[in-house]
């Protein structure tokens, strides 16, 4: 049959179809589709297609089809193309596989660059192994980073501008990070532009300095990063002295070209907090700083501000200002209390990792009105009411083990509704009550000696009052006299051995808690004459004047108040009407922009602990990751709903009926 045959037969059978469709012969075909029809159209988009054009493409590659560029690995301007050398002759692939893969390849390919129309293009700094790598990803998406090659596919892959593969390198070698590594991926971070993997090492390089002070990449640290480390304000250190110890280590190491560096570095070690006997006895007498004239200015700067507290506003600076670490290992314990018609022995604590309560081992004695705080990592719980009387020994948690020890001498008399506070290793017990009188005896414990010995007493007797350490000194905030609650606050010198009257807050507090935050004195809640505050204030140690602060979500009398990881708590209470297991958090604004700005300077809930708790005290222990990582292996989830009365001795404590 013709072609103008077979034409006119296909015709024919087309006419033929659309009579069959159409019911009657007609000249206008009609549509498939019924108008009456609600789906008008169905969109489309293949799962598969792009993954399988990639297979083809890699397929391509493999066989050497359609490729038109060859890529040679070259490490560096003396050495001869790596991947010619190793007899590969260079690695074939599609330009417009990796211009959509890399913005460097697509810069060049898309450009008037020279390199656009080569066939062949030498890639300087970049191994055969590492390129062929990164090609392989550009065609299967796929790529593994191990501790042996990300050391050259994360240069590699910032060179070529391959973001997906510079990410993997730095969250793997996030997950690697190690005290004894930190500084080595900080610096090479910051080599490779690698901002969030630069911020990740110096975050756990701060948060674990105690642990890299004791590594070779500390001690092989050059001055100036030296210096840049030991500036930070973040670092985490139980003392300023190991700052100290550390650098005399660094330069002991190579004291020869040293020492030059000596003032440089101690510039920036905060001498002015160390302990009076340690900077006589033990800075004083290192030979390297006697014999240097600026070593020597800086210690006796740190003498003044020791030995003349008068003059101590005026000399304010930063080697004068605690260090304010994000404190990674951070464990806040509240202790005792009161709840349910009597007082309680039990013990919880949070981790700042998590923010979840859980229970620990219960104190000997029950403890309402007890007195607590942190000396040496170990928890002290000191005085308080059992129920039925008060009491005068002391117990002392470990948190290593998770014990209660009562192997410690008991204060001079009984004290509950006491205030205690930590400086120059040793613990205060300040004020109270003993069941017969409100009390303004003072007393200092020596856990060397494992006694009490009293100081000079202060000018006003107070129970439930809060004490808390600023700049070298115990400040003694409100409480009450027996009568009536105080607004009145005095302040304790050690060095003097005298209490001095400051300025007083602008509410009468009992039951307070405060706290130390951001180089001011917090003071929040308690109770007035005849009602709980949720009011809260704060004292400028250097304008001498209290400054009113946002107030808190609930009213709170016998709160407790701690820092952590640079946020004010406020934990537990009674608002009046029931006690408290909630927990409240209050950020400072302090200039710096964070996507947290609008929480800032409120106070917010931060969830609840297991017990309600009234009147019980509260501590902050800062450990290194790996004792923490033991200490929260104690520990248990629990609830516990405590709600009731047993005013009767909680008015022997002075607080009211209307505070039961």
């Amino acid at each position: 049959m013709s072609l103008s045959g077979l034409m006119e037969s296909y015709a024919k059978l087309n006419a033929s179809c659309s009579s069959m469709f159409s019911g009657a012969t007609t000249s206008k075909t009609p549509p498939l589709i019924n108008h009456a029809s609600t789906i008008h159209s169905i969109s489309h988009k293949s799962g598969d297609l792009a993954r399988q054009a990639l297979e083809q493409l890699n397929e391509l590659r493999k066989s050497g089809q359609l490729c038109d560029v060859t890529l040679i690995a070259k490490l560096n301007t003396t050495d001869e193309a790596d991947s010619a050398s190793s007899g590969g002759g260079g690695i074939q692939a599609h330009r417009l596989v990796l211009a959509a893969c890399s913005q460097y390849f697509k810069g060049m390919f898309t450009s008037e660059m020279a390199e656009s129309k080569l066939e062949e293009i030498e890639l300087m700094g970049i191994n055969e192994t590492t390129l062929q790598t990164i090609v392989d990803f550009c065609y299967t998406g796929e790529i593994i980073v191990n501790d042996s090659n990300v050391q050259s596919i994360l240069p590699a892959a910032n060179l070529l501008q391959i973001q997906e593969v510079q990410d993997v390198c730095c969250e793997f070698l996030k997950k690697q990070l190690h005290f004894s590594n930190c500084l080595g991926i900080k610096k090479f971070a910051e080599l490779h532009c690698c901002r969030d993997l630069c911020k990740a090492a110096e975050k756990y390089m701060l948060d674990n300095f105690q642990d890299v002070l004791t590594t070779e990449e500390f001690i092989l640290l050059p001055p100036d990063l030296l210096v840049e480390v030991i500036a930070h304000n973040e670092l985490n250190v139980k003392s300023e002295e190991q700052v100290f110890e550390g650098v005399m280590t660094w330069v002991h190491y190579d004291e020869l070209n040293r020492q030059a560096y000596l003032a440089k570095v101690l510039e920036n070690v905060r001498l002015s907090l160390f302990n009076p006997k340690y900077l006589v006895n033990t800075v004083s007498e290192e030979p390297l700083i006697k014999k240097d004239m600026a070593c020597r200015d800086l210690v006796d700067e740190a003498k003044n501000f020791l030995l003349l507290p008068a003059e101590r506003a005026d000399r304010q600076g930063v080697r004068s200002k605690p260090r304010q670490p994000t404190k990674y290992g951070a464990l806040l314990y509240a202790v005792g209390g009161w709840c349910s018609g009597d007082a309680l022995a039990s013990v919880e604590r949070m981790d700042a990792r998590t923010g979840e309560w859980r229970t620990v081992a219960p104190m000997n004695k029950r403890r309402c009105g007890v007195g607590v705080a942190v000396l040496n990592d170990l928890l002290y719980a000191v005085g308080g009411h059992d129920g039925q009387r008060y009491l005068k020994c002391v117990e002392r948690y470990d948190p290593r083990t998770n014990q209660w020890s009562s192997d410690v001498a008991p204060t001079s008399t009984c004290r509950t509704s006491v205030g205690v506070a930590v400086y120059d290793q040793y613990l205060y017990a300040v004020g109270g009550q003993d069941g017969v009188s409100c009390l303004n005896i003072v007393e200092r414990y020596d856990p060397i000696r494992n006694e009490w010995k009293t100081v000079a007493p202060m000018n006003s007797s107070r129970l439930g009052v809060s004490v808390s350490v600023l700049d070298g000194c115990l400040y003694a905030v409100g409480g009450a006299d027996h009568k009536s609650p105080l607004n009145t606050v005095e302040r304790y010198d050690p060095r003097t051995d005298k209490w001095y009257m400051v300025r007083q807050m602008s509410a009468r507090r009992k039951h307070l808690g405060t706290a130390v935050y951001n180089g001011f004195l917090y003071a929040v809640g308690g109770r007035a004459e005849s009602c709980e505050l949720n009011s809260a204030e704060k004292y400028d140690p250097v304008k001498n004047e209290w400054i009113p602060v946002n107030s808190m979500m609930s009213r709170r009398s016998g709160v407790g108040l701690a820092v952590v990881n640079d946020q004010l708590y406020a934990i537990g209470g009674f608002d009046g009407q029931a006690y408290l297991k909630t927990v409240e958090i209050y950020e400072e604004d302090v200039g710096i922009s964070n996507s947290r700005n609008q929480e800032l300077n409120q106070w917010r809930h931060a969830g609840s602990m297991s017990y309600r708790r009234l009147g019980g005290g509260v501590g902050v222990i800062c450990l290194t990751n790996e004792v923490l990582a033991a200490c929260t292996a104690y520990g248990t989830d629990s609830t516990c709903s405590m709600d009731g009365g047993g005013s009767a001795c909680l008015l022997e404590m002075g607080y009211d009926m209307s505070f039961p």
